[in-house]
């Protein structure tokens, strides 16, 4: 019977706790993964991982999940809307079921940001608290590769667009991240522990100066007012909505929200988190 379990294992973040499960010499007898399609699982299967199918929207699925294993991880959904009534019914089901501790990935400074993602995280941080489970929250910072994701259109405009008014961010890797899930999930904690999760932080102007050096293209930092970054995206064609959804993240940043000097992250995976300049070249590789 596994000891761990994965949900959204076959997520860009769920693969790589898994992989980091295996490489840190977790057998994978040990480690169940729950997909929504297990055909997206079949190399995980075939190197000896359990697939367990569920799916956040149907609970009669969940219980079964996650029969028999004692500490679980919960990574949060991706439908804005509907994350409460998901995680709630994973939650429900792990009580159900037994779990000893459920691990949790968040949002940095939860229980005050203003991010327009922060909502559903803190309902469900309120969620965990009530059910009893023993937990731990993992407040995870931006990914950097919110940013290197995006080098090819840094590169071929030279602009990196933002609305943070200097303030910085404190990005790591999805790996980072993923390496840090992986050590709660197999660590000795006891009670309820939270976790403010951040990487090195840096400025948008630090973020384009390091993009040029790497790749050798010289790219700028254009600081605009929220309104008028959302303004600017509506012309390359994002919707007004999504517009101002994205002009509202970065103004969180400005507030100095996504910023943390907490080194939660480097004290759970034994390192320093990955440096941008290294972020951004293995992108750019």
């Amino acid at each position: 019977m596994p000891t761990y379990a994965v949900t959204g294992a076959t997520g860009r973040l769920g693969r790589l706790v898994i992989e980091r499960l295996l490489d840190t010499g977790v057998p994978a007898a040990e480690i169940a993964a729950v997909v929504r399609t297990p055909e997206k699982a079949a190399d995980l299967a075939t190197r000896g991982v359990e697939i367990r199918q569920a799916n956040y929207d149907d609970p009669a699925t969940l219980p079964g999940a996650v029969a028999g294993v004692r500490r679980l991880l919960l990574i949060s959904g991706d439908t804005p809307g509907r994350r409460v009534a998901q995680h709630t019914a994973v939650v429900d089901a792990a009580k159900l079921a037994g779990v000893e501790r459920l691990i949790y990935t968040s949002i940095l400074k939860a229980d005050t940001t203003t991010n327009p993602l922060a909502q559903e995280h803190r309902a469900t941080e309120e969620v965990l608290a009530a059910s009893g489970l023993s937990h731990t929250v993992l407040r995870n910072s931006w990914y950097t590769e919110n940013y290197t994701d995006q080098l090819p259109q840094y590169l071929q405009t030279g602009t990196i667009l933002g609305a943070t008014g200097g303030s910085k961010v404190s990005a790591a890797t999805r790996a980072d991240y993923a390496a840090a899930a992986a050590a709660a999930l197999t660590g000795d904690e006891h009670g309820n522990t939270v976790y403010e999760l951040g990487g090195i932080a840096f400025t948008f102007d630090e973020l384009a100066a390091a993009v040029s050096e790497v790749t050798g293209t010289t790219v700028v930092h254009r600081d605009l007012s929220p309104a008028d970054l959302a303004s600017t995206l509506e012309t390359v064609g994002l919707d007004a909505g999504t517009a101002g959804f994205v002009a509202a993240l970065d103004h969180s940043i400005a507030l100095g929200e996504l910023t943390t000097d907490s080194d939660d992250l480097s004290r759970l995976i034994g390192r320093p988190s990955t440096p941008l300049h290294d972020a951004i070249r293995a992108a750019h590789a």
